[in-house]
């Protein structure tokens, strides 16, 4: 049943056509030590991921677990292994960039509310005229007429 096909670097390598087996079946077979190293190394390195890898081989998610609390590399030097999604660090890279798109915009809003200040503080110099709105005094009273007079 192996042919050369199967053959990689001295090693039989399974197919998986191999792994279409009955409960029964799966239930009775063995990975080797190597096999399972290998595959939590993919798994660290993020070339698969643990759900893919199960399909694949039709072993269950919890089997997979065990494989990397035993044979992680990361596990025994005490490191811990941030699983996310493509989809996650693509969002968070793009808010990212939208918090920096943010803070320029608000920098250059600054600015120009300064500049605006300084016009102002320097035209009420030049004039002698009080430009900016003074909140909290009464607005001064109109002395104009409308059409409707009473008198």
């Amino acid at each position: 049943m192996l042919t050369e096909n199967y053959i990689k670097n001295g090693r039989h390598m399974a197919k998986r056509e191999q792994f279409k087996q009955t409960r029964q079946e799966r239930q009775n077979r063995y990975f080797s030590e190597g096999f399972k190293r290998a595959k939590v190394n993919e798994i660290e390195k993020g070339l698969v991921g643990v759900s893919e890898l199960a399909r694949e081989y039709e072993v269950t998610r919890t089997a997979i677990y065990k494989w990397i609390h035993k044979y992680s590399k990361m596990r025994k030097k005490k490191e811990k292994v941030v699983v996310e999604s493509d989809s996650d660090t693509k969002k968070l890279q793009l808010m990212k960039e939208k918090i920096k798109e943010l803070e320029r915009v608000i920098g250059q809003k600054q600015i120009l509310i300064d500049f605006q200040q300084k016009v102002i503080e320097l035209a009420e110099e030049e004039y002698k005229v009080d430009i900016k709105k003074k909140y909290g005094e009464k607005p001064y009273s109109c002395t104009g007429t409308t059409g409707n007079s009473t008198k």
